[in-house]
């Protein structure tokens, strides 16, 4: 009963033109458009996970270093080396030892107290340890991967 009643009037010739929609050229230019924006944003996500990646390594290779150097430090102190302690510390990350190496240097001090004395490489000047000697140890350690290493000096002395 009412649908007789009510008649709806026509659209004009302008509404008409209005109300056609959206046209392919249009679809495929707003593709494109929010495609060029998502680009970027996705290459800022990727950067982000690669840095936050590579700073889980560095701080990994970090404690694996100050783990050694204090096994390092908390060692007596021996002419036969402190790479047991160093290895030790890669392997408790759940690495290979071969992650982690020390070099030593040792101190000879000059003949005249006002000359420097030098270092040499090596543990000890012998076989035997001499009192009062300065040892300076050299950790390295290196990533799994290779991409972060890092070096840390200890200074080791019995005075």
């Amino acid at each position: 009963m009412w649908d007789s009643c009510i008649r709806r009037a026509a659209p004009a010739p302008a509404e008409q033109e209005r109300d056609r929609g959206l046209g392919l050229v249009e679809v495929v230019i707003a593709v494109v458009l929010v495609g060029l924006a998502m680009i970027p944003l996705m290459l800022a996500a990727l950067t982000t996970v690669e840095a936050s990646s590579m700073r889980r390594t560095a701080t990994r290779v970090e404690t694996v270093l100050a783990n050694a150097a204090d096994r390092v430090n908390r060692a007596g102190e021996s002419c036969a080396g402190y790479d047991v302690y160093v290895k030790a510390a890669a392997l408790a990350e759940g690495w290979e030892s071969s992650q982690a190496s020390a070099s030593y240097q040792y101190y000879v001090p000059a003949s005249s107290p006002t000359v420097a004395g030098t270092w040499q490489e090596g543990t000890c000047p012998g076989a035997v340890r001499p009192d009062g000697l300065l040892q300076l140890v050299t950790i390295t350690v290196t990533s799994p991967d290779g991409k972060v290493s890092r070096t840390m000096e200890v200074v080791k002395s019995d005075v």
